[in-house]
C-alpha cells in the first residue's frame, strides 16, 4: 500500500499507542507506586497529556527547553532527570517552578552550591533529588558518596532534597542482560537500600525513583520504591522487542521510507538513512544481537543493513527478492531505536484508520 505522505516520515499508530499507555499504567498502578513517564520518547505534550490522564503523576524530562514547552501546554508536574550546573539553565527552571511543581536533579556539590546561590538570588526554593549511580557510570554520585553528598544539600536553606532516583536500564551485576527481571529487581533493591541508609543518617528521603521501560515493572515491585521512569514503552521499537518487553506488533512508531533505486537483485535503496533512523543502537551490539538498523514490515528476510545521510541500503533475500520491489515503493520499518529516531524529525504523522495528521514534535529542545 502506498501512502500518500512525504518521506522519509515517522508514522505513530494512535490505538496501539493508546493500547501501550493504559497497559503501564494499569501494570504499575497495580504495585501501587506511581508512574511518572520520561517524555524524551515522543516529546508531545498531547502525548504526555493522555499519560496523565491515564493516570500518571506527571512526566519526566531530560532538558530545561523540554521542560519549558511541557510547561508552556499545560504539563504541571515536571521531574528534570539531570543535572542542572549552569546559572542560566538554572534559572529558567525556577521560573517554570513558579509555574508549576517542578523537581531537578543534582549529582555534585559543586551542582548543588551553584543552585543553592541562584535559588537565594530571586528568593526561591527548588525540589531536588539526588541522582544516584547505580553501576551505568553516567551521572550520579557514588553509592559511597550519597550520604555526605546528601546531607551537605540537605542543610542548604533553598533547596529541598526530597528523594533519590537512579537511571540503570538493563544491566544485572555490572553487566548488560537480557534477563530484564533480575535486573529490575536489582535496582529497585539498591535503592530503597541506600534510602534506608540515608534514613538511618538523619536525611528524610520521600521519593525513591527508578526504572527504564525494560525494568519498570520489575524494580516496582520492590517494596519501598515510590515511582518508576519507563519512556520507550509509550511506542515500544525494535530493541524492546528483543529484550522481551513487547511483541513487534506492540511497535506504534514506524518510519515509512520510498524505494528510490534498485540497482540488483539483492538491493534496493530506500530515502532513509542516518538523518532518518537512530544509529545508537548499532547492529551485533551485545546483548541484543540485533540484525540490521530496523524491522522491515512484511519482507522478513530483508534487512537495513547500511547507512549513508540519505540512502539506506536494505539488502533483500530470497523471500524478499520474490516480492519484486519498484522504485516508487513505500516500506515500514521499526527503527532499533524509537526515542533517538524521533528526535531527528521535526513531524510525526499520528495515523487515526486511514487518516494521518502532521504533528510537530514541540519538545525536541528548539526552544530558546
Amino acid at each position: 500500500m502506498t501512502i500518500s505522505l512525504e518521506t522519509p516520515c515517522v508514522i505513530i499508530d494512535t490505538d496501539i499507542m493508546a493500547r501501550n499507555i493504559a497497559s503501564m499504567a494499569e501494570r504499575v498502578r497495580q504495585n501501587g507506586v506511581n508512574l511518572r513517564p520520561h517524555a524524551k520518547t515522543h516529546k508531545l505534550p498531547s502525548v504526555a497529556q493522555l499519560q496523565i490522564d491515564a493516570g500518571a503523576v506527571g512526566i519526566t524530562v531530560a532538558k530545561v527547553s523540554e521542560a519549558e514547552v511541557m510547561a508552556l501546554h499545560g504539563i504541571p508536574n515536571i521531574f528534570i532527570a539531570y543535572p542542572l550546573v549552569t546559572a542560566s539553565k538554572i534559572e529558567r527552571a525556577i521560573r517554570i517552578s513558579e509555574q508549576i511543581e517542578l523537581i531537578v536533579g543534582v549529582d555534585s556539590l559543586a551542582g548543588a552550591k551553584l543552585m543553592e546561590q541562584t535559588a537565594a538570588k530571586h528568593g526561591h526554593t527548588l525540589q531536588v533529588r539526588l541522582e544516584i549511580d547505580t553501576g551505568l557510570r553516567r551521572t550520579g554520585v557514588p553509592f559511597e558518596e550519597a550520604a555526605a553528598l546528601a546531607t551537605e544539600i540537605a542543610g542548604m536553606p533553598h533547596l529541598r532534597l526530597t528523594g533519590i532516583y537512579t537511571f540503570r536500564g538493563a544491566l544485572h551485576a555490572g553487566k548488560p542482560t537480557l534477563d530484564v527481571a533480575a535486573a529490575g529487581w536489582e535496582e529497585g533493591q539498591l535503592m530503597v537500600d541506600l534510602a534506608d541508609h540515608l534514613r538511618a543518617a538523619g536525611i528524610a528521603v520521600a521519593d525513591v525513583s527508578v526504572g527504564s521501560t525494560p525494568t519498570a515493572l520489575y524494580a516496582a515491585a520492590v517494596e519501598g520504591v515510590t515511582e518508576v521512569r519507563p519512556g520507550t514503552y509509550v511506542y515500544q521499537d525494535r530493541m524492546q522487542a528483543q529484550l522481551g518487553v513487547c511483541e513487534l506488533e506492540d511497535c506504534a512508531g514506524s518510519v515509512l521510507v520510498t524505494v528510490v533505486s534498485r540497482t540488483s537483485a539483492d538491493l534496493a535503496i530506500v530515502d532513509g538513512g542516518s538523518k532518518t533512523f537512530a544509529t545508537d543502537v548499532q547492529p551485533g551490539t551485545h546483548p541484543l544481537q540485533l540484525r540490521g538498523f530496523g524491522h522491515i514490515h512484511g519482507l522478513e528476510d530483508a534487512l537495513l543493513v547500511r547507512m549513508t545521510e540519505e540512502h539506506g541500503m536494505v539488502e533483500l533475500g530470497p523471500l524478499a527478492q520474490a516480492a519484486d520491489l519498484k522504485v516508487g515503493d513505500q516500506l515500514r520499518i521499526i527503527p532499533n531505536h524509537i526515542c533517538s529516531t524521533i528526535n531527528l524529525h521535526n513531524h510525526v504523522a499520528m495515523q487515526r484508520g486511514d487518516t494521518f495528521e502532521r504533528v510537530p514534535v514541540l519538545a525536541r529542545g528548539m526552544l530558546e
